[in-house]
This record gives C-alpha cells, sequence and structure tokens, in this order.
C-alpha cells in the first residue's frame, strides 16, 4: 500500500512521457506524490465558499485536497439560511483519519461555529503539530451577505485554543476589530490591532484592506507584531465577492504546502484570486484590467 494520494491517472501520460525523456523510470514517477493540505471548515450549499471554495481552488493549485466538515449550512450567494454543526467527534474523526493517512504539508481552518468544535479542533490537531508545516485560520465571523458564522460565546475558545496553533492568521477588518477589540479605520489603527493579535500568540497576521474605500486596496502583512510587507491592487468591480476569503486563505495554504515563503504565497495567491475574479467577469487575461494570473501552471504542479 502507498502511504500518499498517487498520481491522478488523467495527467499521467503527460508526466510519464516527461519523465521517460529524462531517464526516470516508472518506479521512480509511482513513488512521487502530490503536494496535500487538509482543510478544516463548514460546507457551502452553492459550492462558492467554505470546504467547496477551499477543495477546488487547492485542486487547480495543484495540491491533493482532504477535508474536515465542522457544519452543514443551507446557503448561497444571496445569504446563510441555516446551519447544523457536525458532532465533534465526528470532526474529531474525520481529522485524525486525514492526519494519519495522508499527511498534509498545509491546513487551513474556515468556519468554526460553536465552543464544542473549536475546542476538539485544537486538542486534536495538538497531537500532531510536528507532522505538518503551516496551520492557516480564516476568521470567519459574518459572511459576506452579514450573517453570523461563530456564536458568540465561542470567541474566546477561537482566541485561546485555536489561534496559537496559527502560523498565519487572515483577517478582513471586522474581523481583525473583534480579535483586536478595536475600532480600525486608518493604517495605524491597522498596525495597533495587528500588535493586539499578535499577543493572542499568532506569528503572521494578514489584515485585509478590502473593506476601505477607495479604488487602490492593501493588505498588510505582520511578522511578531511588526508590519513586514504590503500588497497592493486595484479594486475590481463584480458581484463575484461570495467566498473570496475562503478562496484567498486555500490558495495561501496551498502555496505554502508546496514550499513557497509566507511573501510569494499571498503574492501569488492574491494573484490567482484576481484572476478568478476577472475570469468570472469574462475579462480575458491580459487585458490590463488589474492582476493577472501568471502563476496558474497546472500540467507543472501535480508532483513533487
Amino acid at each position: 500500500m502507498y502511504d500518499y494520494p498517487r498520481i491522478n491517472c488523467i495527467f499521467a501520460p503527460h508526466i510519464v512521457n516527461r519523465q521517460i525523456k529524462i531517464g526516470l523510470t516508472l518506479r521512480a514517477i509511482e513513488d512521487m506524490r502530490y503536494y496535500t493540505a487538509l482543510t478544516i471548515a463548514g460546507s457551502d450549499s452553492c459550492g462558492g465558499a467554505g470546504i467547496q471554495a477551499d477543495m477546488k481552488t487547492m485542486s487547480a493549485l495543484g495540491v491533493y485536497a482532504a477535508s474536515a466538515i465542522t457544519a452543514i449550512t443551507v446557503q448561497n450567494t444571496k445569504g446563510v439560511y441555516g446551519i447544523q454543526k457536525v458532532d465533534s467527534e465526528i470532526v474529531k474523526g474525520q481529522i485524525e483519519a486525514v492526519m494519519d493517512d495522508i499527511h498534509p504539508d498545509a491546513i487551513k481552518i474556515g468556519m468554526v461555529n460553536d465552543t464544542e468544535t473549536i475546542h476538539t479542533i485544537a486538542t486534536t490537531l495538538s497531537k500532531y503539530q510536528d507532522k505538518y508545516q503551516h496551520l492557516i485560520i480564516d476568521p470567519v465571523m459574518v459572511s459576506t451577505s452579514g450573517s453570523r458564522l461563530m456564536q458568540e460565546d465561542a470567541l474566546d475558545a477561537f482566541i485561546k485554543e485555536l489561534l496559537p496553533l496559527a502560523t498565519l492568521l487572515t483577517p478582513n477588518i471586522p474581523e481583525a476589530e473583534i480579535l483586536a477589540g478595536m475600532k480600525i479605520q486608518n493604517t495605524d489603527d491597522i498596525k495597533a490591532a495587528a500588535s493586539a493579535i499578535n499577543k493572542l500568540g499568532c506569528k503572521y497576521i494578514l489584515i485585509k484592506g478590502g473593506h476601505f474605500t477607495g479604488t487602490e486596496k492593501i493588505d498588510y502583512l505582520f511578522e511578531d507584531g511588526k508590519q513586514k510587507t504590503s500588497f497592493r491592487g486595484i479594486s475590481i468591480e463584480t458581484r463575484n465577492t461570495h467566498g473570496t476569503g475562503c478562496t484567498l486563505s486555500s490558495a495561501i495554504t496551498s502555496y505554502l504546502a508546496r514550499e513557497f515563503d509566507m511573501n510569494t504565497a499571498i503574492a501569488m495567491a492574491k494573484t490567482y484570486l484576481s484572476g478568478a475574479i476577472l475570469a468570472g467577469r469574462g475579462v480575458e487575461i491580459g487585458e490590463g484590467h488589474g492582476p493577472v494570473n501568471h502563476f496558474y501552471e497546472p500540467k507543472t504542479l501535480f508532483i513533487r
């Protein structure tokens, strides 16, 4: 039995031909494996956010995606109409089954709805801290449509139990305000909020500036509470905002799983997301409408 998922047969002929040309044997090809990632999040019935968006993104970026579902949601791009949590023992079992077999290189946590689920995830992942390289947390608290996705009494457990395990936290402005306990209205506020959030135990914090007004949007990356860099982009006029936070964080997770450094992983993930949004508008990549996806090369990304 193999320890890892095998190469997808759809791509095998191309890979085999290329590898034979450079003198590798079929056995050597069989021993190669995907980069792997695990997403722990809620299920989105319309497929635009949550587990579905994560797995689509990871697969598109050449990463084998495994999942642990924390909740079932009734939602579409207009709103969230119902949430049913998954039993904590089932959440634990899903995580253990993946960690004991697939061995993900990076893990992403998205929607976690209640205290019991948060405690279960933190306790379970703590047993595997030496088995994965990165844990990315997207603090999904309120949906784009305004629906609350995390119970109010779960915030304390989220801060105390999950955040100290994270490599990277990716809050938007409203989420950063909740975590830092302060209002954010300008760049100085962002820096103060990052310093406050850093004290909760997370090494890297990417505060996304999409909620600020203006045509230029800036995301700020902090390391150990100090600004490391910023990522600037032009605002894209689109209705396709459902699941953008999920897609960005799972793209970052994918590039970190593929062993890119933090700065590069975020820059490439943002480029990927911009390209996806432009494609959703029917814009041909390269028309000059903003960032384009120069890094999406599926034929070269599937094996390591």
